[in-house]
C-alpha cells in the first residue's frame, strides 16, 4: 500500500506557465488590437473581419466597435487556436505553435495596407451638379392646397347633408376609384385607386410629384361624380309627396 509519507513529492507549480501565458496574451491583444482598430477604419465599419494568409496557416482578425474580438490561427495541418478570445486561454503548446507564425501574420496585414496605399490616387472628387427640387415641391404644395380646399369643401357638405360624424365618398372616375374619408367637416384623405392605391391628400405626409401629374388633372371628374350624386339625392327628395 502507498503511503502517505511516498506521496509526499515536490509537485511541478504552473502558476508561472499560467502568468507567463497571461502576459503574453495581452501583449498580443494590445498589438493585435491597433491591427484590428485599422482595419476598422479601413474597411468603413465598426464590425466585420479580415483573414490573411501565411506559409503555416491563415490568421482571421475578428473586431467589432473598432475593437479587437478574437484573433484565430488555423494552421495548414487542421485545427484552429484562438490566440485572444472572450473564451478561456489557449493551450500553452498550441498557443506557442502559433505565435511561431504571428510575425508573419503582422507581415501579411502590412502588405494589405502597402496594397491600398495609393489606391483612391485616380478617384476624380469632382461630381455633377444636384438640380434643386424647390420650384417643384413649391408647385406641388399649391396644387394640392387647392385640391385640399376643393375636399374640405365636399367634407362640409357631406357632413351637413348626412347628418354624421364620419364618413366616406366614393366614385369611379374613367374606371378609376376615388374614395375620400372625412372626419366631421374635415378631410382624413383622398385616395385614388383602392386599398393599394395613392394618396392624395393625407394626414402623413404630401403626396409625390409624380402622384399630383398623375391624378390631378382627373380631380375635376371626381368632383363632377360628387355634384351627380348631390343632384341625384336631390331629384330623390322631390319625388317625396308633401
Amino acid at each position: 500500500m502507498t503511503t502517505l509519507s511516498e506521496l509526499d513529492t515536490d509537485l511541478d507549480d504552473t502558476e508561472a506557465i499560467a502568468e507567463r501565458r497571461a502576459e503574453v496574451i495581452a501583449g498580443i491583444r494590445e498589438h493585435a488590437g491597433r491591427i484590428a482598430y485599422h482595419l476598422a477604419r479601413v474597411e468603413g465599419g465598426e464590425y466585420g473581419r479580415r483573414s490573411f494568409a501565411t506559409d503555416r496557416g491563415e490568421w482571421t482578425v475578428k473586431y467589432e466597435a473598432g475593437g479587437l474580438a478574437f484573433l484565430k490561427h488555423e494552421p495548414r495541418g487542421g485545427g484552429e487556436t484562438y490566440v485572444v478570445s472572450t473564451q478561456r486561454p489557449a493551450e500553452p503548446d498550441a498557443l506557442a505553435s502559433a505565435l511561431v507564425d504571428y510575425p508573419a501574420f503582422v507581415a501579411a496585414y502590412n502588405d494589405y495596407v502597402a496594397r491600398t496605399e495609393g489606391l483612391l490616387d485616380g478617384v476624380d472628387p469632382s461630381l455633377p451638379a444636384v438640380e434643386p427640387t424647390e420650384a417643384l415641391v413649391a408647385e406641388r404644395d399649391r396644387i394640392v392646397e387647392r385640391l385640399t380646399d376643393c375636399c374640405e369643401r365636399i367634407a362640409g357638405e357631406l357632413h351637413r347633408f348626412e347628418g354624421t360624424d364620419y364618413g366616406t365618398f366614393t366614385a369611379r372616375v374613367d374606371s378609376t376609384r376615388w374614395e375620400l374619408k372625412r372626419d366631421r367637416n374635415a378631410v382624413s384623405y383622398l385616395r385614388v385607386g383602392g386599398s393599394d392605391g395613392a394618396y392624395l391628400l393625407s394626414q402623413y405626409g404630401p403626396p409625390s410629384a409624380s402622384d399630383v401629374r398623375e391624378y390631378a388633372p382627373r380631380f375635376g371628374g371626381f368632383v363632377a361624380a360628387y355634384n351627380d350624386h348631390v343632384a341625384a339625392l336631390e331629384a330623390d327628395l322631390r319625388t317625396i309627396e308633401r
